[in-house]
């Protein structure tokens, strides 16, 4: 079966394989329905393998070439030069390696998944970029990682995948005063939205702009975001926002990846 899933033309270079997945495609049913890639949800693990294993097929490689990781909303990186036990995911929220075959993912359900790659140097980089992660600096960190296997930082494009809205993110004084208080440039990234009252309502956060503006204060001039918004399209991203808002227990995960070729 094709699942279907979005690409941007930035990454779409020799040497280089990627796809943004939604939640179409898939063999899950439910809450989960129907390409939950995540593990850490309560949904068949049996659905969550076939799932994993046509994400791969999509990009060429097996199933156990996927990597993915514990995320754990930090800027920790891990660059990997061989693939891993299926069960086994390490706790991290950045991927870098060198190695054609292996597939690097980011999982999300309204945080935001970043890929990257130098083609020239063939390194290639994926996170998972929550708020907490984007604002300690979990993409300069892949970018690092990434500059460390030999890539240019003149060289590397990045593309952000479907995540939350501004429009769909309020968040409350309490989060963007923690946010200020670690990145005080992150203030142009909130705003207020005006009430039919003519009251300014409560402090939303844009996690787009942010993380281009981020991507771009470290340097890379090559950089792009996907429109989607998670939270506005449930019947094409799972949303924990979304399904926390509508009382729906437990939520799935779409997945983003990249992955060198021969």
């Amino acid at each position: 079966m094709n699942v279907p899933f979005k690409t941007h033309e930035l990454l779409d270079l020799p040497h280089i394989s990627h796809g943004f997945f939604g939640r179409l495609g898939g063999v899950s049913r439910g809450t989960y329905d129907s390409l939950n890639v995540g593990r850490g949800s309560n949904d068949d693990p049996e659905n969550v393998k076939e799932n994993r294993r046509r994400v791969a097929a999509s990009l060429g490689t097996p199933r156990d070439s996927l990597l993915s990781l514990y995320q754990i909303h930090s800027r920790d990186v891990i660059i990997a030069d061989s693939a891993w036990d299926y069960n086994y995911r390490p706790q991290a929220d950045g991927l870098v390696t060198t190695r054609p075959g292996l597939a690097l993912s980011a999982l999300a359900a309204d945080c935001g998944p970043v890929l990257f790659c130098d083609s020239n140097a063939r390194v290639i980089g994926a996170c998972h970029a929550g708020w907490k992660g984007a604002v300690s600096g979990v993409t300069d960190n892949v970018i690092e990682a990434m500059e460390s296997c030999g890539a240019k930082r003149r060289d590397i494009r990045a593309v952000l995948g479907p995540c939350i809205s501004s429009e769909n993110y309020e968040v409350g004084q309490a989060f963007k005063d923690n946010v200020l208080a670690i990145d005080p440039l992150a203030e142009p990234h909130f705003n207020s939205p005006v009430q039919l009252s003519g009251q300014t309502s409560i402090p939303h956060f844009d996690l787009k702009t942010y993380t281009l503006a981020r991507l771009s204060r470290a340097g890379l001039i090559h950089i792009a975001a996907l429109p989607d918004c998670t939270y506005a399209a449930p019947e094409h991203y799972y949303s924990y926002r979304y399904n926390t808002h509508h009382k729906i227990t437990d939520y799935g995960r779409q997945i983003s990846a990249i992955c060198l070729t021969e």
